[in-house]
């Protein structure tokens, strides 16, 4: 959330940047309900200076015996207009927070320009693409062929968009997340921890889900529960409305999850294979940290996703999204895109990004730099490291032989119980 003040004063400024966002938002309304509110705060503060003032002039006419009574009738109408203005104030500030919850971040000033993901930039590639001796599968049908993936089934179970793992295939999913895991506690020294599966509407209006994009996620009937879309939501909230001291920061942790999405509007696309579940699997890196470090941060974490892409021999190129593919709680945020040979495309499997104090001012997550010192929000971060359901297809994919079997990458034979390959059983 944008800080008011700074709207205010910087109205313009938040204008061209939602122009560049390709953002729809009220504005003009905001405008208007903060001039209405500047408006009924100086009535009202001028009418309580003048009950003051008439108090004080009561309270004379009453020691010298003196007839008070048309000031106090005139006191009583300047309570109840102090009364009605305090009513028609807060509902006017209820307005204004609920304009607030709706307008996207700034993008940073480093974000380059441009419509949509045509826009984005790509800042370097790792790796090689794998060669075939034969045209590459998709994991769709290379799962089928091998017995470790069922998509008929899951359908009978829950309906579309929707997996089953069988065998191997669920040892080499509960694999990566452990390699995932390992990695990032044992040597990026990240904080594990293992949050709800679900979680309050606080909550994901503070990471700035709710209430825009309530039709993205799954709601519990008859409670405030939702099934989380990412551990980034019970993960940051973690230190909602918390005071940090200073040698606190910065915090990092990691969690496993399942994550639940409702994939609203995205009908049509991705509709074979696992790119687009209702629910899948994924390793969060979130980081709290200080204002001036937050970019430092931000090149960091991605290293650590990277750095699982990396140890799977898997190559992949790293994207800077433009203004208008930024996501809505977004400052800046780099794209993770693996290749993947069966569908003969870079997909996205993880968004590292920088939220700055928007996610924290929602949340209200604060920090002490010192004892002396004023409070401030902190900079939230987040990124995936990874998505594991889209590991697994890139593992499958790339590592796919010509017999039909799957090579495992020699960093994941550990969590195989020293398996090499995936053949049919």
């Amino acid at each position: 959330m944008l800080d008011l003040s700074f709207m205010r004063d910087n109205l313009q400024l938040v204008r061209q940047k939602m122009q560049q966002r390709g953002a729809s938002v009220p504005l003009d309304e905001f405008e208007r309900l903060d001039i209405e509110r500047r408006h009924l705060i100086m009535e009202s503060e001028s009418l309580r200076h003048l009950r003051n003032v008439t108090n004080d002039e009561i309270t004379a006419l009453k020691k010298q015996k003196q007839d008070a009574g048309p000031k106090i009738a005139e006191m009583k109408e300047v309570s109840a207009r102090i009364k009605m203005l305090d009513e028609q104030l807060s509902v006017c500030d209820e307005k204004l927070r609920s304009i607030q919850l709706t307008i996207p971040n700034l993008p940073h000033t480093t974000v380059p320009l441009g419509a949509d993901a045509s826009a984005n930039t790509e800042i370097r590639l790792v790796g090689e693409k794998p060669k075939f001796e034969v045209a590459a599968k998709a994991h769709w049908e290379l799962g089928s062929q091998l017995g470790i993936l069922d998509f008929d089934r899951a359908s009978k179970i829950a309906g579309a968009r929707f997996a089953i793992y069988t065998g191997l295939g669920a040892r080499l999913e509960r694999a990566l997340i452990n390699f995932m895991l390992d990695i990032h506690t044992n040597e990026h020294h990240y904080q594990e921890v293992l949050p709800p599966f679900m979680t309050n509407s606080a909550s994901l209006q503070g990471t700035g889900q709710l209430p825009k994009f309530a039709g993205d996620l799954f709601k519990i009937e008859g409670t405030d529960y939702w099934l989380i879309p990412t551990a980034e939501v019970p993960v940051t909230n973690i230190y909602a409305g918390e005071i940090l001291e200073g040698d606190q920061l910065p915090i990092h942790m990691t969690a496993y999850t399942p994550c639940f999405r409702s994939e609203a509007g995205s009908y049509g696309k991705d509709t074979r294979g696992l790119i687009r579940q209702h629910q899948f699997n994924k390793v969060e890196l979130v980081t709290l940290t200080t204002p001036e470090s937050s970019y430092e941060e931000l090149d960091s974490l991605t290293s650590n996703a990277e750095e699982i892409l990396k140890r799977l021999g898997l190559h992949y190129r790293v994207v800077t999204l433009c203004t208008g593919d930024l996501g809505f709680s977004s400052a800046k945020t780099y794209d993770l895109e693996v290749w993947l040979p069966g569908q003969n495309a870079y997909r996205e499997i993880s968004s590292c990004s920088n939220f700055e104090d928007f996610q924290a001012r929602r949340a209200n997550i604060r920090f002490r730099p010192n004892p002396k010192a004023k409070v401030e929000f902190v900079h939230t971060l987040n990124g995936s490291g990874l998505a594991v359901g889209r590991t697994w297809v890139a593992v499958v994919e790339n590592y796919q032989q010509a017999d039909g079997s799957i090579v495992i990458p020699s960093a994941l034979r550990p969590y195989m119980g020293g398996l090499e390959r995936i053949t049919r059983t």
